[in-house]
């Protein structure tokens, strides 16, 4: 058997029709499948790759850290400098309030410890979220996803789990004293590039304030100047109780992470005694690769060409098909009239060697969120190959 009959033989399929591209290599903004064909790729492992398929220095530091060991114990209980090194970075840039690091598998979990830490500190149940924000896939995080249709088939789900309307100021109303928490995404990724209003993203701050709900912001896709900023929540100019990371804090590799004060997440560590653990969380291979990305990320300079690469898309994705282009930074949603001519452009994209995708919430829409190293040229021949499949 070959490997793709391999693949639909023993992997786990998500969806019917999986796109079924054998990658052998994987370098800068190119995928390279088992016949030679390049592709370039235009979504990054869905704003995962922010610098680039297998930087030189995130590889080095990966063969680096897995000359001195691998896992040891589980999560918390040695000093391992990869976490150690990676917490005090992320912290440097980050606000005062928001610098004990409790690091996990991925984006999912970091979303199962934050609702977990909120019940903790506030002794409150009640859970609020929003109609079409995705948290990952798990029991918890799926109570929160704002979509019935991904629900329903998974019910029964956490009890006192509610959903509001994103960017609607009435409904922060029913915010009250019962709120353990509050879990926004800081910009509605799978809901197609969704950015929210600053008064209203300033009001909902001032909402928790008023009730002692803590305000946890999923920047899982919009961190890693993704939109521009480090972090999204600098636009709004305010700052979350606890932020949610996962993705780019890899650099590649599996890592997630939730990120309070450090009287908030000492709650963990009484009544109970190991209030949260993980055994593979903060795995020292993703930590290593994870500061060297970060640290290219800073190096380089590459937040500030964002806003300039986002105008580019702008300009040159203008046709009559496509109905809007909705932009933060470098996530980006082509919007279009309906599912089936999305999907027409999308395997015609992929026969032409430009990977893209859909979004969860908004199959109408083109999913762009290339690494953040894409060159001009590279910007202008995403929208060639679009433009010339509509």
């Amino acid at each position: 058997m070959n490997q793709r009959e391999l693949f639909y033989k023993h992997i786990a399929q998500t969806s019917p029709t999986p796109l079924a591209l054998e990658i052998v290599h994987a370098e800068g903004l190119y995928l390279t499948d088992a016949s030679g064909k390049k592709y370039l790729d235009a979504i990054g492992g869905i704003s995962v790759c922010n610098t680039g398929h297998r930087h030189p220095e995130v590889i080095q530091a990966i063969r680096e850290q897995a000359d001195r060991y691998l896992h040891i114990l589980v999560y918390g209980e040695l000093i391992q400098s990869p976490q150690v090194e990676y917490a005090h970075f992320l912290a440097s840039y980050l606000p005062e309030n928001l610098q004990s690091v409790f690091f996990t598998n991925s984006g999912t979990e970091a979303t199962e410890g934050a609702m977990k830490l909120a019940k903790r500190v506030t002794g409150r149940t009640e859970i609020i979220g929003f109609e079409n924000s995705y948290h990952g896939s798990t029991q918890g995080a799926l109570s929160l996803m704002g979509n019935e249709y991904w629900r329903n088939a998974f019910r029964p789900l956490l009890p006192a789990v509610s959903h509001l309307r994103y960017n609607n100021k009435e409904d922060l109303d029913k915010i009250t004293k019962k709120t353990a928490c509050v879990i926004a995404e800081t910009i509605q990724a799978e809901n197609a590039v969704i950015k929210p209003a600053f008064e209203w993203m300033n009001a909902l701050r001032k909402k928790c304030d008023a009730t002692g709900a803590l305000l946890i912001l999923d920047e899982i896709q919009a961190g890693f100047g993704r939109t521009g900023s480090l972090w999204g929540f600098e636009q709004y100019r305010i700052v979350p109780d606890i932020i949610l990371l996962g993705k780019a804090l890899g650099g590649g590799l599996p890592l997630g992470a939730f990120i309070a004060s450090k009287s908030l997440m000492d709650s963990f560590t009484h009544a109970p005694v190991l209030g949260h653990i993980s055994t593979f969380g903060g795995h020292p291979l993703s930590c290593a690769a994870g500061l060297a990305a970060m640290k290219v990320l800073m190096k380089e300079n590459l937040i500030k060409a964002v806003s300039e690469k986002e105008k580019l898309f702008q300009k040159l994705l203008i046709h009559p098909s496509i109905k809007s282009l909705r932009t933060a930074g470098l996530l980006i949603a082509v919007e279009f009239e309906n599912f089936e001519i999305n999907k027409r452009i999308i395997d015609a994209c992929i026969s032409d060697g430009l990977l893209t995708d859909w979004f969860l919430f908004a199959s109408n829409c083109l999913r762009i969120a290339p690494p953040l190293i894409i060159s001009s040229d590279e910007i202008e021949e995403i929208c060639r190959i679009i433009l010339q499949n509509l």
